[in-house]
């Protein structure tokens, strides 16, 4: 049979690959940004160089710039994003999730994500003691809480985050994922300009806050694809032996061809099946039968 017209050949066996560790790369990434940037703000809150140099000016300048649209919109935006907002919210959209879809693993992540961040910053504030900036430019009331690192913008952040990941992560394409990420992006980033803008917060407070927000999606990333890897995984399958493919109007791919002789045909010289199959008399049984005959 030519080659071309045989099904093509596949192992007898095929087993299932591993988890891909792209996603733990990724999570370590993140890991080590984010830690990165919030141990250099923090070294450079303590020690009043580097970033922090800027604070004051950052500060005044935003200061400078205030306008009443701005400050209604900006205003609006740490309204909703306030830590007590973030956590009802975060609360809400997990039971509804595990309602809907019916699944417990990835809203307990987005809760779990969001207590850890409440926890962080309340131990991070009481560590460093960092104060405010001057009181006379708040905008939205008085605020006698601590400045390191600004609350809204590390909840706002994680949640944003972690929620895209847990929407876009092995469901969609790359580029559905790079704008989940990028809008995330955009929303932590609106939260930390509406805090330099009302005056609650340095600089350094919300690039800390950052930095936070994207060491604690490195983790959950982590987790979950911790979880992921130690799932059993399926039983390989068996693939059957492959099935020539028969020619339209030719004989069956079992059926001889010509000029070659069939598996049942005798063969010249050989006795047939039926002389086969009788047992030959002994001589004396055929000398018994000729003197009966004569």
């Amino acid at each position: 049979m030519p080659p071309s017209q045989q099904a093509p050949l596949t192992p007898a066996s095929r087993s299932t690959p591993g988890p891909s560790r792209r996603p733990f790369f990724a999570a370590a990434a993140m890991l080590v940004i984010g830690e990165a940037m919030f141990w250099t703000m923090l070294a450079a809150v303590q020690t009043g160089s580097g970033p922090a140099v800027l604070d004051g000016q950052v500060h005044d300048v935003l200061v400078g710039l205030r306008s009443p649209w701005a400050t209604a919109v900006l205003g609006a935006v740490t309204t909703v994003t306030s830590p007590l907002s973030m956590t009802v919210g975060g609360l809400a959209l997990a039971v509804g999730w595990a309602v809907w879809k019916r699944e417990i693993w990835r809203p307990a992540l987005l809760i779990g994500a969001m207590m850890a961040t409440f926890a962080l910053s309340t131990l991070i504030k009481q560590q460093v003691g960092r104060a405010r900036p001057p009181a006379r430019d708040f905008l939205l009331g008085p605020d006698d809480a601590l400045s390191f690192p600004s609350g809204h913008t590390f909840g706002a952040g994680v949640f944003l985050f972690v929620l895209a990941y847990l929407l876009v992560s092995g469901l969609t394409t790359r580029t559905t994922a790079v704008l989940a990420y990028a809008a995330a992006a955009i929303g932590t980033g609106a939260v930390a300009l509406s805090r330099l803008y009302l005056g609650y917060h340095w600089l350094t407070d919300v690039l800390a806050s950052i930095g936070l927000a994207i060491a604690v999606t490195g983790l959950v990333m982590l987790v979950d694809g911790l979880r992921a890897a130690r799932r059993p995984a399926p039983a390989a399958r068996t693939v059957a032996d492959p099935v020539p493919v028969e020619r339209a109007g030719g004989p069956p791919a079992d059926a001889p061809t010509s000029g070659a002789p069939s598996a049942d045909a005798p063969t010249a010289g050989a006795p047939s099946a039926d002389r086969r199959r009788t047992p030959l008399r002994p001589d004396a049984q055929r000398l018994a039968d000729h003197d009966r005959s004569g």
